[in-house]
């Protein structure tokens, strides 16, 4: 039987988990999760033993106990769900219409900038000439011409 172990202090080893276990039974076999880049634990992990009788007992002796200085969580591990899908990204599409095709077309990207232009010296953009830098955006320094009084 897969016994789920969670909430376990980050310096428990999988010696440590063995050796809790195997106060109630053979362990056949006892995994901390860590993370993939780090490497450390992630808190939780899995002890696997032989005999039924074996495993419940282990689950009730050592559900709530401490190990490491924490509280354990002890369950039966249920079966790992099956997962469909994507998953959350690594696709390119947005949501609503794409309008790029898929050899970089540069037509007018979702935020509605125009990509062939330039990043200064836009008159639509900065409200001057195309021959000045820009500001950073609005016009930066033009008066309003329809005003009668000077500033």
């Amino acid at each position: 039987m897969n016994i789920f172990v969670g909430n376990l202090s980050r310096d428990v080893t999988e010696d440590d988990l063995r050796l809790a276990f195997e106060a109630f039974g053979k362990v056949t076999s006892a995994a901390v999760i860590k993370d993939k880049i780090t490497r450390e634990s992630r808190g939780f992990g899995f002890v696997e033993m032989a005999a039924q009788a074996e495993a419940t007992a282990a689950i009730a002796g050592m559900n709530g106990k401490e190990l490491k200085g924490q509280r354990v969580n002890v369950n039966e591990a249920r079966p790992r769900e099956e997962r469909t899908g994507m998953g959350g990204g690594g696709g390119r599409r947005s949501f609503g219409d794409d309008r790029r095709s898929s050899y970089g077309d540069d037509r007018r990207s979702s935020y509605g900038d125009d990509r062939r232009s330039s990043s200064w010296g836009d008159d639509r953009r900065s409200g001057g000439d195309r021959n000045r830098r820009s500001s950073g955006g609005g016009g930066g320094n033009r008066r309003d011409t329809r005003r009668s009084s000077s500033w």
